[in-house]
């Protein structure tokens, strides 16, 4: 997995999924570099980090990526986590399944920005779903921020 690389032609136009990497959940988001944008799709339900490949297949299938980007969860200190481990190992499981290019991006404090930005009416585990989903969202946002920076 490419933790800390760009695509080499970062002027080339990409549609990318972005993972917030979870043991019992997966958040998902979709975007695309022209407008560096992206939005939360869906969370897929993972069994100790291992998510369902077939709905993952068809997820990929639908939006038809050129990419992954995959949170990366650092400690706050910048160490890696053991849930840092965790997501790199997911993010070589995908590209041995879909044989498509893997980034990494430093997912830090991103679900707390999901939380803020959930509807404060939102309860329980639908919340919970939004949140993984939506900081899918922001580690693409912030992925499509720092290929433009380069």
């Amino acid at each position: 997995m490419n933790l800390e690389s760009f695509p080499t032609d970062r002027n080339k136009p990409v549609s990318a999924l972005a993972f917030d990497f979870g043991t019992q959940r997966i958040g998902v988001a979709c975007g695309q570099s022209l407008t560096a944008t992206a939005e939360a799709v869906t969370v897929l339900r993972a069994n100790d980090g291992i998510p369902n490949w077939d709905e993952l297949e068809a997820l990929i299938d639908e939006w038809q990526p050129d990419l992954f980007v995959v949170g990366l969860p650092f400690n706050l200190d910048g160490s890696e986590s053991e849930l840092f481990r965790r997501a790199v190992k997911f993010g070589n499981r995908l590209n041995g399944r879909f044989h498509k290019p893997i980034y990494g991006m430093d997912e830090r404090l991103s679900s707390r920005a999901a939380l803020e930005k959930v509807a404060v009416s939102s309860r329980g585990k639908k919340k919970n779903t939004a949140i993984d989903a939506i900081a899918a969202q922001i580690i693409l946002e912030n992925w499509f921020a720092e290929l433009k920076n380069i």
